[in-house]
């Protein structure tokens, strides 16, 4: 029997993911709407409004089904209650770069990872390059832009 893969992620990134799902179910109407407004102009075959609002509910269809997927698996992990010298799901790091400059990230799920606000996936080359290690260890990844090396500095839960 397949088993459920959990998809670890903070409340924020939970709520972002509810929030988007709201806003989709409550476009729901007005592409019905739309669709039947575009029936009224008669033939559908070449009736372009129609075959856009159409496109639009499938999209829409889609991203619900996707959204509640996410959610029906979501695995909300509260950092603050973790604890320990290794870099787990949820830590903040400091890290220090090639040129002693400090960089800081949270490792987070795939949905509220945001790279330039500091929220890095677990899933990313760095986030799985980090993930287990210690301060003090060094770390080396391979990113798009060549190889970055950095060295863990602190480690905090908050």
């Amino acid at each position: 029997m397949a088993t459920v893969e959990k998809m670890p992620m903070l409340a924020i990134g939970y709520e972002k993911l509810n929030d988007q799902l709201r806003a989709l179910k409550a476009e729901r109407p007005q592409i019905v709407d739309a669709i039947e407004e575009a029936r009224a102009h008669g033939d559908l075959s070449e009736n372009a409004e129609y075959h856009a609002a159409k496109e639009r509910q499938g999209q829409v269809e889609a991203s619900i089904a996707d959204l509640e997927d996410k959610l029906s698996r979501a695995q909300v992990i509260d950092p603050t209650t973790l604890s320990g010298d290794k870099i787990v799901f949820g830590a903040t790091v400091t890290l220090l770069d090639e040129d002693d400059k400090p960089v800081r990230y949270q490792i987070v799920g795939q949905a509220e990872a945001d790279a330039k606000a500091g929220m890095i996936s677990y899933n990313s080359p760095l986030g799985r390059a980090l993930i287990g290690k210690q301060v003090g260890d060094d770390v080396e990844v391979v990113v798009p832009s060549g190889e970055k090396y950095y060295s863990v500095d602190k480690i905090e839960f908050i």
